[in-house]
């Protein structure tokens, strides 16, 4: 293994020479293959790669040396040769089906004149994107053709496939048994979302897993896992593959009665360990890594990845880090009107939409008390910066405008204002200026008629400055929690905790926003359909209120959050983890990846 170290560092400096026409017919020309993108697109330089290691050994032909190079940092694999004489080339092959097919010649480069070996540029292994798991390998030709192995074709989450099933840590069955001419088939699930199955009822009976990345609608390469006839129950197989970075991985279990040739399978089931685990790997598969976000809403990406970064700090699971740093890298820079919002994106994650700019902040100042990343907090300053702009005491005595042009305070931008103008104090050593804007904004909130007779938030003011009467949603409610509380962090001042005490006390008491107990939007009664803004909402609320009840350790808080969590697993779930809308449950709901973002603030809590 010290050799091909060598090798690697020697071949640094190489360059990628294209095949030319004297290339054997049995590598000639280059890959159609489609682009993956995931932390990086392919075809980035191996001088950038993160890591390098040799999972499989390297291969020869005729003297020629053939190796595959991997950086599981960059989730990407690099090929080259050594050993050889001009023309001989190397090349990558990726598969989808598990090795039976594969997308060859990828990278494809010839040695030079005056070298004895090249490498290719690094591709992807997996596309989490596109739901698809890869495998890949490095073939070489030097007066013939040689590959490595393919890396990585047992899936390695807690355990690896194929344990057995006696080592299984607990056992569960999330979805109903399914029979076929008197035999029982069953899926079974333990902590660490390893799955097996079984088939009851007579003997030579198959018993196997299916295993999907999409949700069950192909099962590519994962068809027919731990297919047994002799002993009744499968071995076991990972429901996540965190280098791959899949986190939704669908299972269910098949038989045949041996007389028969018809197969019966249970119901696919998305396995997690815990409550939180579930909804945040069925969100993250929502996570388009090519244009990192979740399209397409600029806003509720924003609070998408507040909610799944609350999480990671919660539990302390970082496997989705690099989901923070790919959506920071792609978007900071400038967008037209259409590509991420209605309006263009003009750097820095600003727009004339002061609510949804702010939104962001919010966004980097959690991912950066996750990380602890300097350039998200820098991020965070400069969104709340440009959020200061707005501030404007000529209009109803402070507060800040909802947009550009001016025309409407409301309660969203303050509260917004309020908790990042706060958290960018708490977290900047020696600053003066922050801590008197939150001083500022606190006082000015709470002397403001949004906040109605009945401790509920309206929407916003009139151009007179009075409370516009408007709806009562919960996120505004939220935001006055979070912001108030913030800003007694920051001061020490009770009366900002007091205040958001009693939006707290008013938005879990209130019929308003409380039904049988669960926290309801006006949106989400009888017939009634939340648009994509209206669905987020809730999660806001849950996620402030769940800070304030670590704040303070009250009993009523923590008692409503844990509420909103039983009702959503037992009523507002399907069997692949994906939460609705309606927290109680019930007809009419609606599920996307905004609704799973709001459900998992509530389960987190």
């Amino acid at each position: 293994m010290i050799r091909t170290v060598v090798l690697s560092l020697l071949l640094a400096a190489a360059p990628v020479v294209p095949a030319t026409p004297s290339v054997p017919s049995t590598a000639a020309g280059p890959s159609t293959a489609a682009t993956v993108c995931v932390l990086s697109c392919d075809t980035l330089d191996p001088s950038k790669a993160k890591q390098e290691a040799f999972p499989v050994p390297e291969r020869q032909v005729n003297g020629r040396r053939v190796v595959l190079h991997v950086s599981d940092a960059d989730g990407m694999a690099w090929a080259s040769v050594d050993n050889g004489v001009a023309n001989d080339g190397v090349w990558l092959d990726r598969s989808w089906d598990g090795g039976a097919t594969w997308d060859g010649l990828l990278g494809r480069a010839t040695v030079p004149a005056s070298w004895t070996g090249t490498r290719t540029l690094m591709y992807n292994v997996t596309d989490p994107g596109a739901h698809k798991r890869g495998l890949i390998r490095a073939c070489g030709d030097g007066g013939g053709v040689v590959c490595t192995d393919w890396i990585y074709p047992a899936v390695c989450d807690a355990t690896c496939d194929r344990t057995d099933a006696g080592q299984a840590n607990g056992d569960t069955q999330p979805v109903p048994a399914t029979t076929l001419y008197g035999r029982t088939i069953r899926l079974h699930v333990d902590r660490n979302a390893m799955a097996w199955g079984t088939i009851e009822g007579g003997s030579g009976d198959e018993v196997w897993l299916d295993r999907s990345w999409d949700s069950g609608a192909t099962s590519p390469g994962g068809s027919s896992l731990g297919r047994t006839s002799t002993a009744g129950r499968t071995t076991m197989f990972a429901t996540r593959d965190p280098r791959g970075r899949h986190y939704g991985g669908a299972v269910r279990a098949c038989g045949r009665e041996a007389a028969h040739p018809e197969g019966s399978c249970t119901a696919w089931a998305r396995p997690a360990p815990t409550r939180t685990a579930a909804a945040a790997d069925a969100l993250a598969y929502s996570y388009d890594p090519y244009t990192a976000w979740w399209p397409s809403s600029w806003w509720n990406s924003a609070a998408t990845l507040t909610a799944l970064t609350a999480f990671a700090l919660r539990t302390g699971n970082h496997r989705y880090d690099w989901m923070i740093a790919r959506t920071f890298d792609v978007n900071r820079g400038a967008f037209a009107a259409g590509q991420r919002s209605s309006d263009p994106i003009e750097g820095n994650f600003t727009s004339r939409s002061i609510d949804d700019t702010a939104w962001w902040g919010l966004a980097w100042i959690a991912a950066y008390d996750l990380t602890r990343d300097a350039r998200y907090l820098a991020m965070a300053t400069t969104i709340a910066s440009y959020v200061h702009q707005f501030w404007d005491t000529g209009t109803c005595g402070g507060g800040v405008w909802w947009d550009r042009e001016r025309t409407y305070k409301n309660a969203v931008t303050i509260g917004l204002y309020l908790r990042l103008a706060a958290a960018v104090h708490n977290r900047t050593a020696g600053d003066t200026a922050w801590l008197q804007r939150s001083r500022t904004a606190g006082d000015w909130f709470l002397a403001s008629t949004m906040i109605n007779s009945a401790g509920l938030v309206n929407d916003g003011l009139t151009s007179d400055c009075r409370n516009n009467g408007q709806t009562v949603w919960t996120y505004n409610q939220g935001l006055g929690v979070g912001g108030l509380l913030e800003t007694w962090r920051a001061t020490g001042d009770v009366k900002y905790l007091t205040g958001a005490r009693r939006l707290a006390d008013a938005g879990t008491t209130s019929p308003v926003l409380v039904v049988g107990g669960v926290l309801t939007e006006s949106c989400d009664t009888a017939q009634r359909t939340c648009d994509d803004n209206q669905k987020q909402f809730k999660g806001v609320f849950a996620r402030y209120l769940a800070d304030l009840a670590q704040a303070t350790g009250v009993a009523a808080y923590q008692q409503f959050g844990q509420r909103q969590s039983d009702s959503i697993w037992a009523a507002d779930r399907d069997a692949l983890n994906r939460i609705g809308q309606r927290w109680a449950g019930g007809t009419g709901n609606q599920a996307d990846w905004r609704t799973q973002a709001s459900g998992l603030e509530a389960l987190t809590g």
